[in-house]
């Protein structure tokens, strides 16, 4: 399975409630932190809702 590795580009500051918490459903906690997460369609959905927040790289 591929994995992918998260990273947090953006502040939660002024986002929705929803946003946060899918931020924080991939691992990520504050500006810089990283994730690594198997490809599943439903960290894909995860990555596509907050995508402007977080930079994603294939490993």
């Amino acid at each position: 399975m591929e994995k992918i590795k998260i990273t947090q580009v953006k502040s939660t500051i002024d986002r929705s409630e929803r946003q946060k918490v899918t931020v924080k459903a991939l691992g990520l906690r504050k500006i810089g932190s990283v994730a690594e997460h198997n490809v599943t369609p439903q960290i894909q959905g995860m990555l596509n809702k907050v995508n402007h927040l977080i930079k994603v790289e294939k490993l």
